[in-house]
């Protein structure tokens, strides 16, 4: 049996989370916009408490500061762990949780917009719902778990069609925290080159009009 991984999140900077968090609510035709994007307001949404508006993107943050974050170090590990087994690290790009995917799920699940309250019950209560079935299944911390203890825990609730009725609410926490880890990842400069997106880039050198056009230009 191979030893257990070890999962070590880099935190990225507040702000850059923040940033990418918003951005991430305003393109939401990345994911199934049922699922992802019709909750999220990008723009101001009336916020309650003492969280106040949008965030200046200008300044920097802290852990902390603007509204609490959600996560727990032990959640986080967790949340780690099964980004890791969602978007494992590969030839082309790092594994999900070492491109700051944890940060940005936080940052989700903790903003003061609309519908985000529900994504933070629904991933809470999943990672919640992970460890306790990882410790009756295999008698470990689900970070602590092999990566086959991982897998096998997953294909239970990977498909909400198909998940046995003990698992549906399971399955429907699942489909949420990978749409995040998706959107999270894919939003990268390494998620964009994993799938082969080069955006704004020219494909072809340009050079410069023929000596037809530029004679018929006076210019030669």
């Amino acid at each position: 049996m191979s030893a257990p991984e070890t999962f070590s999140a880099p935190r990225v900077d507040r702000r850059t989370a923040i940033k990418w968090m918003m951005t991430a609510a305003a393109s939401a035709a990345l994911l199934d916009d049922v699922a992802f994007g019709a909750r999220a307001k990008p723009t101001a949404v009336a916020a309650t408490g003492s969280y106040g508006t949008d965030p200046d993107l200008l300044k920097g943050y802290k852990p902390g500061d603007l509204w609490p974050l959600s996560f727990t170090p032990e959640q986080r590990q967790t949340a780690a762990a099964l980004c890791d087994t969602i978007i494992p690290a590969d030839g082309k790009s790092p594994a999900a949780s070492q491109l700051g995917v944890v940060d940005f799920i936080d940052e989700w699940i903790s903003a003061p917009y609309e519908g985000h309250d529900q994504d933070r019950q629904i991933i809470l209560d999943g990672l919640a719902w992970i460890e306790a079935e990882s410790t009756q299944r295999f008698q470990n911390s689900f970070p602590n778990l092999v990566p086959r203890q991982k897998t096998n825990l997953c294909e239970d609730i990977c498909l909400v069609a198909k998940a046995k009725p003990e698992f549906k609410t399971a399955a429907q926490f699942f489909k949420r925290f990978r749409d995040l880890t998706a959107g999270g990842f894919y939003t990268t400069p390494e998620g964009m080159k994993d799938i082969g997106y080069t955006g704004n880039v020219a494909t072809t050198t340009y050079e410069g009009p023929s000596d037809e056009v530029l004679k018929k230009l006076g210019v030669i």
